[in-house]
């Protein structure tokens, strides 16, 4: 297979999972509620993580435009990205939207999308983050390793 047509092969978009967390989780607030509670301080826990998620995901996606290299995982990289928040955890962009699922949850005031939010990041973990690495180790062999043993997965 020629090395342009090559990629990590991930074919369901990876915001789905969490999307589906979040929706699932608010079909089953409405048929079997869990609310969380906390009155005022949940709203402003929510903000935040949902303020968490928009400058984690800002920063990622700069990191990959100044790079010019693709976030789309079905697409060949260019280049191995490791600035900005990738220095910190190898998955930046799904460490936001896993903040972002737990603010949705709060501001839902929904156990249910906190519970679905682990399947989530476990199909990430196993299956995405699975692909991609080993994608990443085809490309970029040594350089990619090094990075690795640097910097964590998650966080």
């Amino acid at each position: 297979m020629p090395a342009a047509a090559d990629s990590p092969r991930v074919h369901i978009p990876p915001p789905f999972f969490y999307v589906a967390a979040i929706g699932g989780g608010a079909v089953l607030q409405r048929v079997a509620p869990l609310p969380i509670g906390g009155g005022p301080w949940r709203l402003v826990a929510a903000l935040v993580l949902i303020a968490a998620f928009g400058a984690l995901l800002t920063a990622s996606f700069t990191s990959f435009w100044t790079r010019r290299t693709t976030v789309l995982p079905n697409r060949p990289a260019t280049a191995l990205v490791i600035a900005g928040p990738y220095r910190f955890t190898r998955n930046p962009m799904y460490v936001a939207m896993a903040l972002l699922t737990a603010g949705a949850g709060l501001w839902l005031n929904s156990w249910w999308v906190l519970v679905l939010l682990a399947p989530a990041i476990v199909t990430i973990d196993r299956v995405v983050i699975a692909r991609e690495e080993a994608y990443l180790r085809r490309r970029f062999g040594a350089d990619y390793d090094a990075y690795v043993r640097r910097v964590r997965r998650w966080l």
